[in-house]
């Protein structure tokens, strides 16, 4: 009887430990434990999201571009700090909740689409835009997303990119190219919801386009050689 009493109560003293730790990471736990967190190296949406809430209460003066960068990384760290959260530059639980931001669920947005959508989708970024910069790569994947959104155009990936003459790329072979790692990873960038177009559905570059047509519509921005618009 002695040894099962010392059993009883080393299994409620164990309850008790694991009770407190459950408790401490749902009230006030270190944010870094947070399953969807943002920190120095995130990218996409929700990225944004935090940059245009801290650029409002005047934490942040760099560019909304959607990548958690140095400058964002300090606006956080002031803003815990005057909100008496933990000051280590991530954005967790409690600090999007300050923030009044919802982060989505691992970040992504793409479950409608397969790795086959996501490779074919790099392959066209590697072709369009490489030596672009990095955002005007993500641009061109967000381009694409943005036509298979819209009902002017086809309702897949690969029916947008090989849609007859929407893209250069396609009509010349270069499609066929095996995309490198900074197109795959801008590719899952986009899918994740990065636009850094802002709802664009065409891009060219003026220096090689011989379309008079696309001349005529609104240009949104301007990134490296390409101009984006709608």
């Amino acid at each position: 009887m002695r040894k099962w009493s010392q059993a009883i109560c080393g299994l409620l003293i164990i309850c008790t430990i694991c009770t407190a730790i459950f408790t401490f990471a749902d009230f006030g736990g270190d944010e870094t434990v947070e399953s969807v967190a943002l920190k120095k190296g995130s990218q996409g949406s929700d990225v944004k999201k935090v940059q245009e809430k801290l650029k409002s209460y005047g934490y942040y003066t760099g560019n909304i571009d959607g990548i958690y960068g140095s400058g964002t990384v300090s606006a956080v760290k002031k803003f815990q700090k005057d909100w008496g959260l933990t000051v280590d530059g991530i954005v967790g639980k409690n600090t999007s909740k300050a923030l009044g931001i919802t982060l989505s669920t691992g970040g992504s947005s793409n479950s409608s689409y397969s790795s086959s959508d996501t490779y074919l989708l790099a392959k066209c970024i590697y072709a369009e835009a490489r030596g672009e910069p990095y955002t005007g790569m993500v641009a061109v994947g967000a381009v694409v997303l943005n036509r298979v959104k819209s009902p002017d155009f086809p309702n897949s990936v690969a029916g947008v990119i090989y849609q007859p003459w929407a893209f250069t790329a396609v009509n010349d072979g270069q499609i066929n190219l095996e995309p490198d790692d900074t197109a795959k990873r801008a590719a899952k960038d986009a899918m994740s919801g990065w636009d850094p177009t802002n709802g664009c559905v065409y891009y060219y570059n003026p220096a090689k386009t011989t379309n008079k047509w696309i001349w005529s519509r609104p240009v949104k921005l301007v990134i490296g050689r390409h101009r984006f618009a709608v």
